[in-house]
């Protein structure tokens, strides 16, 4: 992977921010649209109440679906999640994530960055189960609910609190006024994320996003695979130095961290790593 790639990467991510964030003009009322794009999920996590969103949320419209009475909208936010996790994995994470642009903008700057324990990485599974899985399903039967408790969003999501909490109370009044414990918390999880984000790479990738343990559990069945040349490759460990979700990509090819940004490619010095989908290769030329 050259360095004009790494350029096309980023210009994708910003085309695909920009498509998600489309509404800019609503920041200065506090407007959300609401109009039938809403309807459809992003690839990636932006959240839905963010003033300029054009898409719904994964995770949000997950939960809300989550013990849901509407079989046709849950099994198309389910089987939306799964069919672009089975064709692309975690590479949606490296490419097309709105908050995964956000945290690559804030690593860029240049303090030394650390490694995390690898027991951190398994945290974010667990916040799939409980708080995308259970609790939504659990709030729904308690209050006999037609939809999911939306316990992510609430009580986590630092792309909410700064997307679409941050703006909406600098333009609503009524909010500012109402602002209790709640908004304390994620405002405290959204500032850890910051900072972690400073100090390690994709910090909130890593450790707490669920989307990303979705795509990631799919990584090893996906259509799109990151393959590598053994019979090129030296071993010379280039490539996991050069990582930013700390994979060492010759051992583990299909990792479940992996984001397939190709940062590999563009460190390996023989060329040996590229991307390979229906026994096709797109090479680092």
């Amino acid at each position: 992977m050259s360095v004009k790639q790494e350029i096309k990467r980023k210009l994708i991510q910003v085309v695909a921010f920009g498509f998600s964030n489309f509404h800019i003009s609503n920041f200065a009322g506090g407007k959300l649209y609401t109009g039938k794009w809403k309807n459809f999920c992003n690839p990636g996590l932006n959240c839905y109440s963010c003033p300029a969103a054009s898409l719904a949320c994964p995770i949000g419209a997950l939960q809300a679906v989550t013990g849901s009475r509407h079989y046709n909208f849950s099994f198309y936010v389910t089987g939306l999640i799964l069919a672009l996790g089975v064709i692309f994995g975690r590479m949606i994470c490296g490419f097309f994530c709105p908050f995964g642009l956000i945290q690559e903008l804030i690593s860029l700057i240049p303090v030394k960055k650390f490694r995390l324990p690898g027991w951190m990485t398994y945290i974010k599974y667990l916040i799939l189960l409980i708080f995308v899985l259970l609790i939504p399903e659990a709030m729904s039967l308690l209050s006999q609910s037609q939809t999911g408790i939306p316990a992510f969003c609430e009580f986590i999501c630092p792309a909410g609190t700064l997307e679409g909490g941050i703006p909406m109370l600098l333009t609503h009044k009524e909010l500012r006024d109402a602002i209790g414990p709640l908004f304390a918390l994620k405002a405290l999880i959204l500032a850890i994320v910051i900072i972690g984000c400073i100090f390690i790479h994709r910090f909130f990738c890593k450790t707490l996003c669920p989307l990303g343990a979705i795509y990631g559990l799919l990584n090893k069945v996906s259509i799109l695979k990151l393959h590598v040349n053994e019979k090129s490759c030296t071993h010379c460990s280039a490539c996991s130095l050069k990582c930013p979700m700390d994979v060492d990509p010759v051992k583990h090819p299909d990792s479940a961290e992996c984001i397939r940004c190709l940062k590999c490619a563009e460190a390996c010095p023989t060329h040996s790593i590229s991307i390979k989908a229906m026994a096709k290769q797109i090479t680092q030329q």
